[in-house]
C-alpha cells in the first residue's frame, strides 16, 4: 500500500469512528425536529453548505466540470439561497477514480454541517463515495455515474443514500447492442473496458444484449487508463476479425485507440464506437485528425429530447461561461441540484431563526418526491434511487479542429 493510500485509508477510519459517536449523540431532538440519523442546524445568517465533487482536473476535465456548472446554474436560479440561508458549494476533485473518490468524501463527510453532496461525474468515484457518506448520514446525489451496481434492487444497505438523476447502463447496453446489429448491421464484436465500473459494466450489458440479437462477442478486453501503446491489443484483436470494437472508455484511452487503430493490418475498416464519456473537446485535442468519423453511443442530449425548460438552460448556461455546455450531463447535474433543493424546503423547519434539517428525513424526502420536469426532463426516484429516463442517440465527430466542438454539430448526431 502507498504511504498516499495509507494515509487516506487510516484518515478514513479515524474519520469514521468520531463520527459514529457524534450520529450516537446527535441522534435526538433538536429544536422541532428529531431525526434518527441526527439534525443539523443551521443558525440564522449562517449558510447551507452542499458539497460537490466531480472530475475537475486531468483529462476528463471537460465532464466534471460541465456538471459543476450545472448544479451552479441551478443554485443561481433558487437565488443562490435555500431557506432564507445563503448557499454555500464546496467541491471537491474526485479524479474520476476511486482514489480520487475515497479523499474526496473523506473531505466532504468531515465538512461541518454538510447537508448533502452532489455528483459524481464517474461511476469509479461514486462506488467507493456513496458508502463513506452514507456512513455519517449524508445522502449523494449522483449527476452522471451509470453503472447498474449504483441502483440494483439488491445493492448492499450502504448504499441506501445514493440517488442519481442519471439513467442507468442497463438502459444504455440495451441500446447500443439495438444500434451496433441493427444500424451498424455487425456481426461480430469485441468489447474493450478500462477497468471502471462504469466501462466494466456496460460492457457486460452490451455484449449480453447483442448476444441475445444473435450477433457474436468475439472477446472482451480490457486495458489500464494509463496505457499508451495500444498496438499489441489492436494486433491481437486483429487476429479476430471483428466488424465493430465497441470501447465505452474515458480520453486518454480511447484518444489513443482512434490514433493507433489504422496502424494496425486488418483494422483499417473496422468501426470504432465509444461511450458517454467521449463527449468532450479534449477527445478531440488528444485524438487529432484521427477523431473524423469516430462514433459514441449517447443519450440524446438534443434539445427536443430534453426537459421544456432546457432552452432557456442553455442561455443562461452561454451568458455564465461564455461557451456552450463542453459535456453532455449539466442537465443532469441542474436536475439533482433542484431535487435536493426541493427537499430541503420540505424538511427543514426554522424556529427562533436557526433552521434544522433530519439527516434520514431528507433522504426519505429525496426519495418521496412527486415527479417534475426536470432540465433533462421526468425526474422521479424509484426505491432503489433510480430518478432519471434515458433517450438513446449516437453521436459522430465530423471534424478535428477542437474550436468547432459544439453538441449536435460536432460531434452531431446520427442515430436514431
Amino acid at each position: 500500500m502507498s504511504e498516499r493510500n495509507w494515509g487516506i485509508t487510516t484518515f478514513a477510519l479515524v474519520l469514521g469512528a468520531v463520527v459514529g459517536l457524534f450520529l450516537s449523540i446527535s441522534a435526538q431532538a433538536a429544536g422541532p425536529v428529531k431525526d434518527e440519523l441526527g439534525v443539523i442546524s443551521i443558525p440564522k445568517g449562517a449558510p447551507i453548505t452542499i458539497g460537490g465533487m466531480w472530475v475537475i482536473s486531468g483529462a476528463d476535465t471537460a465532464l466534471g466540470t460541465d456538471s459543476k456548472r450545472g448544479a451552479e446554474i441551478a443554485f443561481k436560479d433558487a437565488g443562490n439561497k435555500i431557506l432564507g440561508h445563503p448557499i454555500k458549494f464546496v467541491v471537491e476533485d474526485d479524479q474520476c477514480n476511486a482514489e480520487g473518490g475515497q479523499a474526496a468524501a473523506t473531505k466532504l463527510a468531515a465538512v461541518p454541517n454538510i447537508v448533502a453532496v452532489l455528483g459524481s461525474a464517474c461511476s469509479s468515484v461514486c462506488t467507493p463515495a456513496a458508502p463513506i457518506l452514507w456512513k455519517v448520514g449524508i445522502v449523494e446525489l449522483g449527476t452522471a455515474c451509470s453503472a447498474p451496481s449504483l441502483t440494483a434492487a439488491d445493492r448492499k444497505p450502504t448504499y441506501d443514500g445514493f440517488v442519481r438523476t442519471i439513467f442507468s447502463d442497463i438502459d444504455q447496453g440495451a441500446a447500443d447492442a439495438k444500434f451496433l446489429h441493427d444500424s451498424l448491421k455487425a456481426q461480430k464484436i469485441v468489447t474493450v473496458h478500462d477497468g471502471s465500473p462504469y466501462a466494466q459494466q456496460l460492457t457486460v450489458v452490451t455484449a449480453a444484449n447483442f448476444t441475445k440479437m444473435g450477433g457474436t462477442v468475439l472477446s472482451q478486453e480490457a486495458i489500464a487508463p494509463t496505457d499508451v501503446d495500444m498496438h499489441p491489443l489492436l494486433t491481437r484483436i486483429a487476429t479476430e476479425k471483428p466488424d465493430v470494437i465497441y470501447m465505452p472508455v474515458f480520453v486518454a484511452g480511447a484518444a489513443q485507440i482512434v490514433r493507433q487503430v489504422k496502424d494496425v493490418p486488418g483494422l483499417e475498416k473496422v468501426t470504432l464506437v465509444g461511450g458517454g464519456s467521449l463527449m468532450a473537446p479534449d477527445l478531440i485535442k488528444a485524438a487529432g485528425t484521427a477523431v473524423v468519423g469516430f462514433r459514441i453511443a449517447y443519450p440524446d442530449v438534443s434539445p427536443e429530447a430534453m426537459g421544456k425548460t432546457y432552452p432557456k438552460f442553455l442561455e443562461a448556461y452561454k451568458k455564465a461561461y461564455g461557451e456552450g455546455p463542453i459535456s453532455g450531463f449539466h442537465g443532469q447535474a441542474y436536475d439533482a441540484a433542484v431535487l435536493l433543493i426541493k427537499a430541503i424546503d420540505k424538511v427543514g423547519k426554522t424556529e427562533g431563526g436557526t433552521t434544522y434539517i433530519g439527516r434520514k428525513a431528507l433522504r426519505d424526502a429525496i426519495f418521496a418526491m412527486p415527479e417534475f420536469d426536470g432540465v433533462s426532463g421526468p425526474i422521479k426516484c424509484d426505491a432503489h434511487g433510480e430518478c432519471g429516463k434515458f433517450k438513446p442517440a449516437v453521436y459522430q465527430y465530423t471534424d478535428a479542429d477542437p474550436a468547432t466542438f459544439l453538441i449536435g454539430k460536432n460531434p452531431k448526431k446520427i442515430w436514431p
